[in-house]
């Protein structure tokens, strides 16, 4: 079965062997890869603090979603990957401004490293 592969202008390339999100042909599950704080116009990561890279991020998502025909509205679940747990109420705080009703499930989780250097990334898993 052929995917459909989602890809916009208004999120960051790929920066390696992956697609921005994919779904299947009429399918109504959008499978978002993880975004860093990238910006689309530059490929370059975003200055500032967690909230900042945060921020990026969600709007990265935002336009992904978009592309797929989906928005924050319809996000079952994400997984948040972040350098430092320290962070995690920084982060937190940004992320509820783009969930404020029935926010999907999600995990968090501290890691050894993300790509660029980055301080945090989001995947997300939406529907149509």
């Amino acid at each position: 079965m052929p995917l459909d592969i989602v890809a916009t202008q208004a999120a960051p390339k790929a920066i390696g062997p992956y697609s921005q999100a994919v779904s299947v042909p009429a399918g109504r599950l959008i499978f978002c890869s993880g975004q860093i704080a990238l910006d689309p116009a530059t490929q370059q990561l975003v200055a500032g603090d967690v909230r900042a890279q945060t921020r990026r991020v969600m709007e990265n998502l935002k336009a992904v979603l978009e592309a797929a025909g989906s928005d924050f509205s319809h996000v079952l679940k994400c997984n948040v990957y972040l350098l430092r747990m320290s962070d995690f109420a920084a982060m937190n705080e940004v992320y509820a401004e783009y969930f404020k009703d029935n926010p999907p499930a999600r995990a968090t989780m501290a890691v050894a490293e993300l790509p660029k250097g980055a301080q945090v990334e989001i995947d997300a898993t939406a529907c149509r």
